[in-house]
């Protein structure tokens, strides 16, 4: 991924940033320093926080934590579980269906952007854009996540 532009985030735009996640999942971002990163080929922005890939741009206005981001801040709301079997699928890209999934955060809607985790350690696998409302994301068949952001994919692998 190559950057187009890099540059230091004045605190109003950090405020939003920090209001935006706190709405989405319920977390806190603290850090010293907030860089936007753009690049030449994808589609999406990059916030660094600390240097650290935390954040990013889904549809150019939709701050979200990335899958780094999500491991270091632990999202209470917003949460998708799945079981053991779905964790190969999710970690690739997948999107997520109804027979992987054990627990959704109730307050989920559809639209709304969502962390995928695995149920033994908590762990974000992906981020993804859910296609239900949580309480009807638990069930035997159909898709509810389209995936946006997985482990390993560029954006994981991005650093600075």
């Amino acid at each position: 991924m190559e950057v187009k532009s890099r540059h230091h985030l004045r605190s109003d735009q950090i405020t939003a940033i920090r209001d935006a996640v706190a709405d989405h999942l319920g977390v806190d971002i603290d850090g010293e320093t907030f860089e936007f990163v753009e690049f030449v080929d994808a589609g999406y922005e990059l916030v660094l926080v600390d240097g650290d890939p935390a954040v990013f741009y889904v549809d150019d206005d939709e701050p979200f934590l990335t899958v780094r981001g999500a491991n270091d801040y632990d999202p209470e709301t917003g949460v998708v579980t799945v079981d053991a079997g779905a964790i190969s699928f999710v970690s690739d890209g997948a999107d997520v269906m109804r027979p992987g999934i054990v627990e959704a955060d109730p307050e989920i809607r559809a639209d709304d952007l969502v962390v995928i985790a695995e149920e033994t350690h908590g762990k974000v696998l992906a981020v993804g854009r859910a296609l239900a409302d949580g309480d009807e994301m638990v069930g035997d068949s159909g898709k509810v996540v389209e995936s946006i952001h997985h482990v390993g994919d560029d954006l994981y692998e991005f650093s600075v």
